[in-house]
């Protein structure tokens, strides 16, 4: 991979190449966000995708772009000198334009697993850091233990494609409009690629611009494969085509006790095959070791829940913690609500307080609505990328909550976040990550503030 062609001295010169575009020789200097990593050109602060930090590489700015910009993008088309965390890309249409790639899906697909873990640490620590003003963080990432030997693939329960001119199913290349046709999908899980080749969806021809999404959850112990349980869907531009409108999932906990779910095949619901019941197991730990033990929560405690989905928190945290006591779970897709008010049903659970609305909205109305239940003593939240904002963090605070336990898809807006909870009293007393996102930046971070006495 290496190209042995003599360097020049003279790196970061911009070069005209035969069709207009700006190129460069770089050295890479360090991992920035979004899977993208920090050179300069001139002076300029350059993001370069596919690139390792000590590469030496010859980039390609990205268009369109403005001499007067406080910063460009761009990408790898040579290597000169590699990381020793470069590995040949294990899914090439996902890689760089230059090699043939450029669909997405994959951005660390030139990452060694133990890089990508690397990236995703620095990248929380760092924003940390910066944003969150936290002083010298230790955030380690957890390897999703059953993805041990399955090199970063097969993970994924949902994927989506976009008809080409021809109907195959495809993805569009970036800096295009070009539909790239998909004859794999290294990523999905071997139950979607069991669905995948059930329907012939690799060769199967629909309406041009169709979108189509297949979704299959991963069946837990006892259960059956999904063709033979028929718990899928294809979803094709929002409505079902074949399987089932509703796809069911199982979460069991360390102890054995299980959860049954169903959700809305063209809904939200969390994309690793073990997501829902990694995440769920952490979120109890959590409020096991920082509130029950601690004496913060007894069984008729109040929990608030937040952004709080089909229940897929909800749910254990009425049943194992406040038997006598209450969850207040608010989210404001209303389809999710009518999904996690069935679930509850489906498993017993009573003690749950449903409320279909903006979180902020309905934070600022909780002592008027529902006084008994408008002083938490846990509150979990598990926000958009955006994050739940200053505002919503506000009204958490003047709540008095001792212990909240917060779960994020995004450094940036948690580490926002965190700082707005520090400068109201709290402490951040736990964070660590799991990479349920192998093959790209994203990681998923749980963290515990609690608030000093």
């Amino acid at each position: 991979m290496v190209d042995n062609a003599q360097i020049s001295d003279s790196f970061s010169q911009l070069e005209s190449v035969g069709d207009g575009r700006l190129e460069a020789d770089v050295t890479i200097e360090r991992f920035a966000d979004q899977g993208r990593c920090v050179a300069h050109i001139d002076g300029r602060v350059v993001f370069v995708r596919f690139a390792l930090p000590g590469e030496k590489v010859r980039v390609r700015i990205d268009e369109p772009h403005n001499r007067r910009d406080r910063f460009w993008t761009a990408e790898v088309t040579k290597v000169y000198e590699e990381s020793p965390y470069r590995v040949e890309p294990s899914w090439l249409l996902a890689g760089p334009l230059a090699w043939g790639g450029g669909v997405g899906g994959a951005d660390l697909t030139h990452v060694s697993l133990e890089g990508q873990l690397l990236w995703k640490r620095m990248s929380i620590e760092e924003q940390l850091k910066r944003i969150g003003k936290v002083e010298d963080p230790s955030v380690p990432v957890l390897r999703v233990p059953e993805d041990e030997g399955a090199q970063g693939l097969h993970w994924r329960t949902r994927v989506e494609f976009i008809a080409d001119d021809l109907g195959y199913v495809s993805m569009r290349r970036r800096e295009s409009h070009d539909r790239v046709r998909v004859k794999e999908m290294p990523l999905a899980s071997e139950q979607v690629l069991a669905v995948a080749d059930e329907l012939g969806l690799f060769t199967r021809r629909f309406e041009p611009g169709a979108h189509i999404r297949i979704t299959a959850p991963e069946p837990r112990e006892g259960q059956s494969p999904v063709l033979e349980s028929g718990n899928w869907a294809m979803i094709v531009n929002r409505e079902l085509a074949e399987g089932h409108e509703y796809v069911r999932e199982r979460v069991v906990l360390a102890d054995g006790k299980a959860y049954e779910y169903s959700v809305l095949a063209s809904g939200f619901w969390q994309m690793h095959r073990m997501a829902p019941q990694v995440l769920v197991r952490d979120v109890v730990k959590q409020v096991q070791d920082f509130a029950v033990k601690n004496g913060v929560l007894s069984e008729n405690g109040t929990i608030w829940d937040l952004y709080s989905g089909s229940g897929l928190f909800t749910m254990p945290l009425a049943s194992r913690f406040v038997p006598r006591g209450q969850v207040l779970a608010i989210e404001g897709a209303e389809q999710a609500v009518s999904s996690a008010m069935k679930n509850a049903k489906r498993n017993n659970i009573s003690n749950v307080t449903e409320v279909a609305g903006d979180v902020l909205q309905s934070l600022r109305h909780v002592k008027n609505n529902f006084p008994e239940l408008a002083k938490p003593d846990v509150v979990v939240l598990d926000p958009p990328r955006a994050g739940a904002g200053k505002k919503v963090v506000e009204q958490i605070v003047r709540a008095k909550a001792p212990v909240v336990v917060y779960v994020s898809c995004d450094p940036a807006s948690l580490a926002r976040d965190i700082a707005v909870f520090r400068e109201n009293g709290y402490a951040l007393s736990f964070i660590h990550a799991h990479d349920i996102y192998p093959m790209t930046h994203h990681v998923e971070t749980v963290a515990v503030l609690t608030k000093a006495c």
